[in-house]
């Protein structure tokens, strides 16, 4: 229901650039670029400073910041509390997961989802599970599905399970033989680490930190925020790799990986964020709800 020039501006300042509003609001960046001069004319002001490759509020855009944040929000209750007179949910939610959980139990999670409740439309954001926090904290996502545990006081947390971490390599690899790998035997193999701010990579470092193994040790052969790259380079005997024990039953089966415990065991939670002080309707409490009870079950199915 909030005027669309309103909802434009409001992407554009989240996110400081008028092609990342574009590609968020899924717009061509000339229809963002028209909208932003359609409101700067009926207000007959600059909204925005532009140089330097982003763009920054100007004083008149701050205002009219403040007020957007408060009519799209009460945009958002209006059309939530009204979709609640039906039995049927229905909306977009705004959903923000970890790779590993959108590769492994997030197609599991929205087709039980999308069959109780047909008219929900998901909108899947996905990066690592620090990148999902920060949208969530901005209020750009409903809800995040991450494998770190927040301790953000903002956020609300659900703990949902854990997933074993497991060394990965080619099945020839000497490590594929043994029945744990220490932190000392992973840190002298080549290691193909995940990218900065991934939850596993810091769960890992922590792993490493406390056999006091310094970081600069390890023989780190490649950091990659893909985890099927790093699938694929630990295959190819090119190095060895941590992954949750979730997102590696195919290879596993089709024999192309091998995997190993670690020693001492190593988990990566699953945590449901939400945001404390946002309204939430109830299509963000029902999904959060749901996995609440569905990851769980899907745990014990698949192991």
């Amino acid at each position: 229901m909030a005027d669309r020039r309103l909802q434009v501006f409001h992407a554009v300042a989240r996110h400081g650039s008028f092609t990342r509003a574009a590609e968020a609001l899924f717009m061509t960046q000339p229809a963002v670029t028209f909208q932003i001069k359609q409101l700067e004319e009926q207000f007959n002001t600059r909204l925005f400073d532009r140089g330097h490759g982003r763009v920054t509020l100007t004083a008149a855009g701050e205002l009219v910041m403040a007020y957007a944040e408060r009519i799209l929000g009460l945009s958002e209750e209006l059309e939530a509390r009204v979709g609640e007179l039906t039995d049927e949910l229905s909306g977009v939610l705004h959903l923000g997961t970890s790779t590993t959980i959108a590769a492994y139990w997030l197609p599991c999670l929205l087709e039980g989802f999308k069959r109780r409740y047909p008219r929900v439309v998901p909108r899947v954001a996905v990066g690592n599970s620090q990148t999902v926090e920060g949208r969530v904290m901005d209020r750009s996502l409903d809800v995040g599905l991450i494998e770190i545990v927040t301790d953000q006081p903002t956020l609300e947390r659900r703990h949902l399970g854990q997933d074993e971490l497991h060394v990965i390599c080619a099945p020839g690899h000497p490590l594929a033989a043994e029945k744990a790998v220490r932190a000392e035997q992973l840190a002298s193999q080549p290691l193909i680490h995940r990218e900065p701010g991934n939850g596993i990579r810091d769960l890992v470092d922590q792993f490493l930190t406390d056999a006091n193994v310094a970081f600069e040790d390890l023989n780190v052969t490649a950091e990659l925020g893909s985890l099927s790259a790093v699938k694929h380079l630990a295959a190819a005997g090119l190095g060895v790799a941590v992954a949750s024990r979730a997102a590696i039953g195919r290879e596993l089966k089709d024999g192309q990986l091998a995997a190993v415990p670690l020693d001492p065991p190593l988990y990566t939670p699953l945590e449901v964020i939400l945001l404390k002080d946002k309204f939430r309707s109830r299509l963000v409490n029902t999904f959060a709800d749901y996995v609440a009870e569905e990851i769980p079950r899907l745990a014990s199915e698949r192991y």
